[in-house]
Protein backbone atom coordinates (compact mmCIF):
# COMPACT_ATOMS: atom_id res chain seq x y z
CA UNK A 1 0.00 0.00 0.00
CA UNK A 2 1.22 3.50 -0.80
CA UNK A 3 1.21 6.40 1.61
CA UNK A 4 0.98 9.88 0.10
CA UNK A 5 2.51 12.56 2.32
CA UNK A 6 1.15 16.00 1.43
CA UNK A 7 2.06 19.52 2.42
CA UNK A 8 1.33 22.93 0.96
CA UNK A 9 5.05 23.66 1.14
CA UNK A 10 6.35 20.78 -1.06
CA UNK A 11 5.48 18.26 -3.74
CA UNK A 12 3.76 15.07 -2.62
CA UNK A 13 6.00 12.25 -1.32
CA UNK A 14 4.89 8.68 -2.01
CA UNK A 15 6.23 5.76 0.01
CA UNK A 16 5.31 2.13 0.35
CA UNK A 17 3.77 1.55 3.76
CA UNK A 18 6.44 -0.99 4.75
CA UNK A 19 9.13 1.64 4.11
CA UNK A 20 7.23 4.46 5.81
CA UNK A 21 6.37 2.27 8.81
CA UNK A 22 9.80 2.61 10.43
CA UNK A 23 9.68 6.39 10.05
CA UNK A 24 6.16 6.63 11.42
CA UNK A 25 7.00 4.28 14.30
CA UNK A 26 9.89 6.56 15.28
CA UNK A 27 7.48 9.52 15.23
CA UNK A 28 4.73 7.60 17.06
CA UNK A 29 2.34 8.15 14.16
CA UNK A 30 -0.35 5.95 12.62
CA UNK A 31 0.39 4.84 9.03
CA UNK A 32 -3.28 4.89 8.03
CA UNK A 33 -3.98 8.56 8.65
CA UNK A 34 -2.13 11.31 10.39
CA UNK A 35 -0.54 14.71 10.59
CA UNK A 36 2.80 16.16 11.55
CA UNK A 37 1.95 19.68 12.60
CA UNK A 38 4.24 22.61 11.93
CA UNK A 39 4.91 22.68 15.69
CA UNK A 40 5.97 19.00 15.64
CA UNK A 41 8.24 19.35 12.59
CA UNK A 42 11.38 20.36 14.51
CA UNK A 43 11.14 17.38 16.87
CA UNK A 44 10.32 15.01 14.00
CA UNK A 45 13.38 16.28 12.12
CA UNK A 46 15.57 15.75 15.15
CA UNK A 47 14.35 12.18 15.65
CA UNK A 48 14.77 11.20 12.00
CA UNK A 49 18.15 12.89 11.59
CA UNK A 50 19.39 11.04 14.68
CA UNK A 51 18.19 7.71 13.23
CA UNK A 52 19.85 8.48 9.88
CA UNK A 53 23.12 9.25 11.68
CA UNK A 54 22.89 5.99 13.65
CA UNK A 55 22.25 3.89 10.54
CA UNK A 56 25.22 5.51 8.80
CA UNK A 57 27.44 4.71 11.79
CA UNK A 58 26.18 1.13 11.91
CA UNK A 59 25.10 0.13 8.38
CA UNK A 60 25.11 -3.56 9.31
CA UNK A 61 22.13 -2.89 11.61
CA UNK A 62 20.25 -1.05 8.87
CA UNK A 63 19.93 -4.12 6.66
CA UNK A 64 17.90 -6.09 9.18
CA UNK A 65 15.21 -3.40 9.05
CA UNK A 66 15.07 -3.38 5.24
CA UNK A 67 12.29 -5.77 4.20
CA UNK A 68 13.50 -5.56 0.61
CA UNK A 69 17.22 -5.98 1.30
CA UNK A 70 19.01 -7.03 -1.85
CA UNK A 71 20.35 -10.55 -1.50
CA UNK A 72 23.44 -11.67 -3.37
CA UNK A 73 22.42 -13.40 -6.58
CA UNK A 74 24.28 -16.11 -8.47
CA UNK A 75 27.30 -14.64 -10.27
CA UNK A 76 27.08 -11.36 -8.37
CA UNK A 77 29.93 -10.09 -6.21
CA UNK A 78 29.35 -9.29 -2.55
CA UNK A 79 30.33 -5.68 -3.21
CA UNK A 80 27.73 -5.31 -5.97
CA UNK A 81 25.01 -6.91 -3.84
CA UNK A 82 25.83 -4.55 -0.97
CA UNK A 83 25.75 -1.52 -3.28
CA UNK A 84 22.20 -2.43 -4.38
CA UNK A 85 20.76 -2.13 -0.89
CA UNK A 86 18.67 0.91 -0.14
CA UNK A 87 19.29 2.10 3.39
CA UNK A 88 17.13 4.03 5.80
CA UNK A 89 18.81 7.36 5.03
CA UNK A 90 17.96 7.07 1.32
CA UNK A 91 14.37 6.02 2.04
CA UNK A 92 13.86 8.79 4.59
CA UNK A 93 15.48 11.58 2.51
CA UNK A 94 12.35 12.77 0.62
CA UNK A 95 10.32 13.01 3.82
CA UNK A 96 13.19 14.75 5.63
CA UNK A 97 13.28 17.37 2.88
CA UNK A 98 9.51 17.78 3.14
CA UNK A 99 9.83 18.20 6.92
CA UNK A 100 12.53 20.83 6.53
CA UNK A 101 10.41 22.82 4.09
CA UNK A 102 7.25 22.42 6.17
CA UNK A 103 9.11 23.64 9.26
CA UNK A 104 10.55 26.64 7.42
CA UNK A 105 7.17 27.59 5.93
CA UNK A 106 5.13 26.70 9.04
CA UNK A 107 3.01 24.10 7.23
CA UNK A 108 1.61 20.71 8.25
CA UNK A 109 2.27 17.33 6.63
CA UNK A 110 -0.75 15.07 6.28
CA UNK A 111 -1.41 11.56 4.92
CA UNK A 112 -4.34 9.21 4.56
CA UNK A 113 -6.84 11.98 3.91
Amino acid sequence: MLIAFKSKSSPEVLMYQEHAQRILDLLHKNPTRGVITAAEAAQALSVLEHEVAETRLHPENDVEHDVHAHEQEEGETKEHAASQRVGFSARAYPLLEMLRTAKAENEHIIWGI
